[in-house]
């Protein structure tokens, strides 16, 4: 099949009809790793996702071109024994850039070694963390983000929901899989933020309905039980969750008392203690909570958040991460970032309820977009006059019809999925200031999967000094590879 724009004579009446076009550009580059130099070639392109017709007669119908950036070592022999790794990012609405030029792929944004940008213009540099070493990597953009988008007629809006995402990027796996015969390969997933929803129900997918069963699938920054991040009347979930990810923002930001400043791991243990015990307790008692012990509970949350006690009895001893974000800092009219928190930004003044952006997103916005579009055409190749799109709002609002009166929930999928491919392991990477998708939410759901003990060692996880975007911070960056590598080595016969 060829990679250029073509077209066809229909057959009888000598017209020109548009075939869909699959685009590729292909380049080979040289990268040291571990004080390895590895040869690969790099793939950017498209592939056209078809859907069957069940009338019989009728061709597959093409739905949609997925954009992907493939890295492929060039001096392997044989491919079964060379495991595959597939990556996405999350949002939803998110392309897989943070991954791609963050950690895994051989280039990364350069910034300094707590993940702070310089002035513009950005450069990459190459990623002597890069994950190339252990695996061949896949990226992949699903519809509407990247270079991707329907075919004509088709509305985007059919893929912008929860179970056609799943079905769509299984789709194009199934594909990259097949054409590029790696189907006796190890097969890994790799997923950020939603990402890891995505990951969770493609775990399911992919053994339901194409029979392809994984080796593992890392997780960073995971969600899979949205009940653990929405802060709804009626679910005080949230709230003790988030509260050890509160005290880790505070510490960062030198707001604790003296003693628990001392060490972070200790000051979190007790605060994860106090979470699940005597502040889960209270918040069960609601409105009959009275008297000294809702005073002796405001002024332990005080103290684990930096807070005033005045203002955590004005929360009705409830903070949310909007507010939090907001009141943390205000007496030095600063904010902190949901994504990563040991970023702070400037709003027009210091009185509002919540942040008017995220400094840690600001942060790395503009350096992941415009190294992005510069190392696709200039160093891979691939042209296109469409707009990239990092992280769009074009997927909005995304549908979870499946889901109705209930909350989302892939951890399920998971240990089913566990549970019938027993082999299936499970890497989960948590930043402790991760406000987005905090350490103890996911501990919590890995912790309610009710997985028998027999696969409970099939999981396994990480803690680093770093927020969503785990690897900005150059310490964790390094540990993170490690631990990745680790994982993949122990995860293939």
């Amino acid at each position: 099949m060829t990679t250029e724009e073509k077209q066809e004579e229909k057959k009888g009446n000598g017209k020109a009809a548009s075939i869909p076009v699959e685009k590729l550009s292909q380049t080979q580059h040289t990268v040291v790793v571990g004080g390895q130099e590895i040869r690969y070639t790099a793939t950017a392109g498209t592939l056209v996702l078809k859907e069957e017709d069940d009338e019989e007669g009728k061709e597959e119908s093409p739905k949609a071109a997925i954009f992907f950036v493939a890295y492929t070592r060039d001096d392997v022999a044989d491919v079964s024994r060379r495991p595959l790794t597939f990556s996405f990012n999350g949002g939803p609405g998110s392309s897989s850039v943070w991954l791609h030029l963050g950690i895994l792929g051989p280039r990364r944004v350069w910034a300094d070694e707590d993940g702070n940008p310089p002035p513009p213009p950005y450069r990459l540099v190459d990623n002597d963390c890069s994950l190339l070493d252990v695996t061949d990597l896949v990226f992949v953009d699903p519809v509407s983000t990247g270079y991707s988008r329907t075919m004509p007629g088709e509305k985007p809006k059919q893929f912008h929901n929860f179970n056609k995402d799943i079905e769509l990027v299984g789709e194009f796996i199934r594909l990259y899989t097949t054409r590029y015969q790696r189907w006796s390969s190890p097969k890994f997933l790799v997923g950020e933020s939603y990402g890891t929803t995505r990951a969770g129900g493609l775990a399911g997918f992919l053994h339901k309905r194409q029979g392809m069963y994984l080796n593992g699938i890392m997780l960073v920054s995971s969600i899979l039980n949205f009940q653990t991040a929405r802060f709804v009347p009626g679910n005080d979930l949230p709230f003790i969750l988030f509260l050890p990810t509160y005290t880790a923002t505070a510490w960062y930001h030198n707001r604790l008392a003296e003693d628990l400043q001392q060490d972070l791991n200790a000051t979190l243990q007790e605060v994860e203690s106090f979470a699940l015990g005597e502040y889960t307790l209270a918040l069960m008692k609601g409105d009959s909570l009275l008297g000294g012990e809702r005073e002796r509970i405001a002024r332990k949350l005080a103290r684990y958040t930096g807070l005033s006690e005045a203002y955590i009895h004005q929360t009705n001893l409830r903070v949310n991460i909007h507010r939090f974000v907001k009141e943390l800092l205000r007496d030095q009219r600063r904010t902190v970032g949901r994504l990563d928190s040991r970023f702070t930004g400037i709003d027009r003044d210091a009185a509002g309820e919540t942040h008017e952006f995220d400094p840690s997103y600001a942060a790395i916005q503009g350096p992941y977009t415009a190294t992005l579009n510069d190392y696709l055409r200039g160093e891979l190749g691939f042209e296109s006059d469409l707009p990239y799109e990092i992280l769009t709002d074009r997927v909005q609002p995304w549908s979870y019809e499946q889901h109705q009166n209930q909350y989302v929930n892939v951890a399920e999928t998971l240990r089913a999925a566990m549970c019938q491919n027993p082999f299936l392991k499970i890497f989960v990477a948590n930043g402790y200031y991760d406000l987005a998708t905090p350490y103890l939410a996911t501990r919590y759901t890995f912790d309610h999967l009710e997985l028998d003990a027999e696969l409970r060692g099939n999981i396994a996880m990480g803690y680093y000094q770093s927020g969503h975007m785990i690897y900005i911070h150059r310490p964790s960056l390094v540990q993170l590879k490690e631990d990745l590598a680790q994982f993949v080595y122990a995860a293939i016969p």
